[in-house]
């Protein structure tokens, strides 16, 4: 999830016409809207690259909406450091409930295929892997009991920071405290030495995961499979609808008919024109 936090304070101070410069970027790149009270958030993340770069303020928007080589890798890091990921293991944990009681079932009965049942899940939005590794836990114990139930996990974010947080699959230990303790036996390591407090998730469950970097206000997304459930919580909320109905319609041409859409509980679909039809508290199917 990618969130923005408020109340930050810098030694920065952007003029109107500087911040509306980079807020409307924001905007326009990542779909994030950038109120006034953001303000604060934005001079701070700014002043820390601005110092490793030896740049002033006009110096870096020159940089960034640049057409040179040096500007497109700067606007890597610039969606870096302008997006905070807030995310838990076992977030909303009615999902993963639903998930392997109704909805798994229902699409292997809708398969028809008693002796294998081929599963894609998409993780998008993915911020720092807790959504995804907690995913991928669910859908190994579900494959122990369900014979020839073979998945694969895409994991996508804008920032490339945290992908390679969550490529590496290391957490502190004081994180994984809402998995079960069985869970935590069979899929995590912990650290020795330097590693001392930290837990790394096994190799045979990492190599599950597909993570790549993907930006939801692109017109396309490279994607060319047909994915079973999609996972998009609590990202939405820092959209306008206009941008939510767009980025969403783009997800629903990668899901498959009859295929599944989760999103946060705080967040509704509602006046969206949509091909889906709501089956609960944050949970949708696409339409025929």
């Amino acid at each position: 999830m990618v969130r923005i936090p408020e109340g930050v304070v810098s030694a920065i101070r952007l003029t109107d016409k500087e911040y509306t410069l980079f807020s409307n970027y924001i905007t326009d790149r990542l779909g994030i809207r950038m109120p006034e009270s953001k303000r604060n958030m934005l001079q701070s993340r700014l002043e820390r690259r601005l110092r490793n770069l030896g740049l002033n303020v006009h110096q870096y928007q020159d940089l960034v909406f640049g057409n040179s080589p040096e500007a497109e890798k700067e606007r890597v890091h610039f969606f870096d450091i302008v997006t905070t990921n807030k995310t838990d293991f076992f977030r909303e944990e009615r999902h993963f409930e639903v998930l392997t009681d109704s909805v798994l079932p229902e699409l292997d009965e809708r398969d028809g295929r008693p002796s294998r049942f081929s599963y894609r899940h998409w993780c998008a939005g993915c911020s720092s892997g807790e959504e995804v590794y907690t995913t991928a836990m669910v859908l190994s114990e579900y494959a122990a009991k369900r014979k020839g139930f073979e998945w694969s996990l895409l994991a996508t974010d804008i920032s490339t920071r945290v992908l390679q947080s969550a490529q590496q699959g290391i957490y502190a230990e004081e994180l994984i405290r809402p998995v079960a303790m069985p869970l935590r036996k069979k899929y995590m390591m912990r650290g020795k030495g330097s590693q001392a407090g930290k837990i790394r998730f096994i190799p045979a469950l990492r190599k599950q995961l597909r993570f790549a970097r993907l930006n939801f206000m692109d017109a396309n997304y490279p994607i060319d499979e047909q994915i079973d459930v999609i996972f998009f919580r609590n990202v939405m909320i820092y959209f306008d609808n206009e941008t939510k109905e767009k980025v969403i319609n783009r997800m629903c041409r990668l899901l498959r008919p009859q295929g599944y859409l989760f999103v946060g509980h705080t967040e509704s679909l509602i006046n969206l024109n949509v091909p889906l039809k709501q089956l609960s508290a944050a949970v949708y199917q696409k339409l025929d």
